[in-house]
């Protein structure tokens, strides 16, 4: 019998939903390309991280190292900004990709967030990770963020690591086979349309739409609830207590 027997079990995507992924993008592009307090930094970012998760997509699943890895990083940044009338070079392009690596360290979970995660361990659910990525540069940031001082390493599932990625729903599956979960007792929570509404929803999983953003659905799936804040995690997973 595993270890782990809890009636529900709570995940999270990590970027741009434990942490502020803005915040990096925005100094990148501030350092590099000297864009002012005006540039359209949240749309400009939502239009990378569509890019990123359709590049990742069309290679089946983000590439973990190599030429693959660093032509999909610089390709994002050139098709994002080219919608802003920025267009880079390539080397214009991997150096915003550099910068932008190198913030992604300088992070800060989002307000409610360590709390959240402490009141539903102690409530007895199951909480975690699941992120896409490669599995040195994401675990760097789940080091930034401390997040191994309160959620032990066997719970944070990374696409590079376990070979499978977002929004794969074997991603999903093998969390629940691991832990002998119930995919009706699971709650993600995650901000991309795409790999983690599409994905944990087709894994027959709990879906809450992190949208603090306000951003537009891009197809027809729908989540089981919608939260703009840790306020309102809080208030769906836990009520009054």
């Amino acid at each position: 019998m595993n270890a782990y027997t809890p009636q529900k079990a709570v995940f999270f995507d990590l970027d741009d939903t434990l942490y502020d992924h803005l915040i990096p993008f925005r100094l990148a592009l501030q350092s590099v390309l000297s864009t002012g307090i005006d540039f359209p930094y949240e749309p400009a970012y939502h239009r990378l991280r569509y890019f990123s998760d359709k590049l990742s997509a069309e290679r089946g699943g983000t590439p973990t190292q190599g030429h693959d890895l660093e032509e999909m990083r610089t390709s994002r940044f050139q098709l994002a900004l080219a919608e802003f009338d920025i267009i880079l070079t390539t080397e214009q392009a991997a150096a915003v990709q550099a910068q932008y690596l190198n913030k992604q360290f300088q992070i800060e979970m989002f307000e409610g967030a360590r709390e959240l995660i402490q009141k539903l361990q102690a409530h007895g659910y199951l909480v975690g990770v699941i992120t896409n990525g490669p599995p040195e540069h994401q675990m760097n940031k789940i080091q930034a963020l401390n997040l191994e001082e309160f959620i032990p390493s066997e719970l944070f599932f990374i696409s590079g690591a376990v070979g499978i990625t977002k929004p794969d729903r074997k991603l999903f599956e093998h969390v629940t086979d691991k832990f002998e979960l119930s995919p009706e007792n699971c709650y993600y929570i995650g901000d991309s349309w795409r790999n983690d509404v599409v994905g944990a929803s087709s894994a027959g999983w709990n879906v809450i739409w992190f949208n603090h953003r306000g951003v537009e659905p891009e197809s027809a799936h729908r989540p089981h609830q919608l939260a703009k804040s840790y306020t309102d995690l809080t208030a769906y997973l836990l009520g009054d207590n």
